[in-house]
């Protein structure tokens, strides 16, 4: 099984655009058609309403940067603690499955974002680019 490891860097990749995706999509709709609703909802929820904002720009920003593959733990650090406040305050009084609103999609994004805090973007993102020519510099 040690031949399934030469593929690792397109297992990241693959979970970067598939998360990335999600989030860009929900994060413009929030952002860019829906911003003052989500703000209310946000409020409804207990919330300050500049978290509906920052919510917004992390799921937004947040995809786009792990589409690119760019600044990827801090773009999953944010995602994955937006999932975990709407887990906390919008689905799990739902139970676990989607049909109904419950944390079952919202959980897996929060693990894969979770995984990405952790794994970084691998090396086929801008991360990896940007490392390289950090410490070449250095030398």
């Amino acid at each position: 099984m040690r031949y399934l490891d030469r593929l690792q860097p397109l297992a990241l990749l693959v979970m970067r655009l598939a998360l990335g995706a999600v989030f860009l999509v929900h994060g413009y709709h929030n952002l860019f058609t829906g911003l003052h609703q989500h703000v209310e909802l946000v409020k409804q929820l207990g919330l300050p309403g500049w978290s509906g904002y920052l919510s917004s720009f992390a799921e937004f920003f947040g995809g786009l940067f792990l589409l690119a593959g760019l600044f990827t733990r801090l773009a999953a650090f944010a995602i994955c603690v937006d999932m975990c406040v709407a887990l906390w305050k919008v689905h799990w009084h739902n139970g676990f499955s989607v049909t109904k609103g419950g944390v079952e999609f919202p959980l897996a994004l929060a693990a894969l974002a979770f995984a990405l805090i952790f794994l970084g973007g691998g090396p086929i993102a801008f991360d990896h680019i940007r490392a390289g020519t950090a410490s070449s510099k250095t030398k």
